[in-house]
């Protein structure tokens, strides 16, 4: 599958605006949705780079971390 197939296929997907927590912890749901998505950028990225730069690769550290930004855009709004 091509990085254009894969967004074409991501692009048919309906966001529910539903976020699903692996675990959560004291600092609240925003907190943890944030942690997930980094470390899931993070292995993304690792993921990406020891596998030489593919396009597949690359299209799902860029999905991660576009989750990770988006997790940090709600902690800045989330109640202390």
């Amino acid at each position: 599958m091509s990085a254009h197939d894969l967004k074409a296929l991501l692009d048919q997907v309906d966001d529910t605006l539903e976020i699903v927590l692996r675990r959560t912890g004291p600092r609240g749901e925003a907190w943890d949705a944030w942690s997930e998505a980094h470390e899931d950028a993070e292995a993304a990225y690792g993921a990406w780079a020891r596998g030489g730069g593919g396009a597949v690769a690359y299209a799902a550290f860029r999905a991660a971390q576009d989750r990770e930004d988006a997790a940090q855009d709600a902690l800045t709004l989330a109640p202390a």
